[in-house]
């Protein structure tokens, strides 16, 4: 059974930084090739935040790009994104997402930036 499972938001000022994480069971990690992350504001719809390939090769929204880092540890089966100097409009759900025999979301965790 595949698992996915977010952690690391939180309440954090503008300006502050952030690292989440998404650990991964259930499936072999070195197998997954493209790991993304999503996000979605109250209201709004899930969209796409920073995507990185087996390979290491990594894209970002435009609306992140130069303040987050997506990365992968295949030793921890574990997907990060680093973020930094954050923004009230960076506030939502963040969810990790896999796709290998199917597509698999996590739970989410809650990043909440205050002004």
């Amino acid at each position: 059974q595949v698992q996915l499972v977010e952690s690391g938001g939180g309440l954090v000022q503008t300006g502050g930084s952030l690292r989440l994480s998404c650990a991964v069971s259930g499936i072999r990690f070195e197998e997954i090739n493209e790991m993304r992350w999503f996000r979605q504001a109250p209201g709004k719809t899930r969209d796409f935040v920073a995507i990185i390939s087996g390979g290491g090769l990594t894209t970002y929204a435009a609306a992140v790009k130069g303040r987050c880092t997506i990365s992968r540890d295949n030793a921890k089966s574990t997907v990060y994104l680093d973020m930094e100097d954050l923004k009230p409009e960076d506030t939502a759900v963040y969810y990790c997402n896999i796709r290998r025999f199917g597509e698999f979301w996590g739970q989410g965790t809650q990043v909440t930036v205050s002004s």
